[in-house]
């Protein structure tokens, strides 16, 4: 059994805790890569995804795709790290959300210098057409010390 999974302190069905942290491995494989072809897989396309974050909220996949995604993770940012941890999964029939602290870990495009911050996020999930979906993520500061 993976590590991940042993881990794992939320109640649902094991497959579907398995399938909802797979999608947040790879949507933080789209945040290191700023891969928009993964990020178009991993995303609901309906219109009412939301993202939250610090710079303001995203309605739509095309407003996150380009403002979340192109202008901040890849406009701003040369290299991209983002680390989890702490995470645990909820799975209710076909909905599923999440929470986490992550780490991110950067070097900024202009000028070099290297940024380091921490958050908590909670992601919500829709099993759309028998596969999970990403459909809203809300994150802030984490003013926890990290571990």
């Amino acid at each position: 059994m993976p590590a991940y999974a042993a881990a794992q302190t939320g109640p649902g069905p094991r497959g579907d805790v398995l399938a909802i942290h797979h999608l947040i491995e790879q949507y933080t494989k789209a945040v290191d890569t700023v891969d928009l072809n993964l990020l178009s897989e991993i995303w609901s396309h309906s219109p009412e995804v939301s993202f939250i974050y610090p710079l303001g909220e995203e309605h739509g996949f095309d407003a996150i795709e380009q403002h979340v995604f192109q202008n901040v993770m890849g406009g701003m940012f040369s290299k991209r790290d983002l680390q989890t941890r702490g995470m645990t999964i909820y799975v209710n029939g076909d909905t599923g959300w999440s929470e986490f602290h992550w780490t991110f870990y950067a070097t900024m495009r202009e000028g070099g210098s290297a940024v380091t911050t921490h958050g908590v996020e909670t992601q919500a999930y829709r099993r759309e057409s028998g596969t999970w979906r990403l459909v809203h993520v809300h994150h802030s500061e984490d003013r926890q010390p990290t571990p």
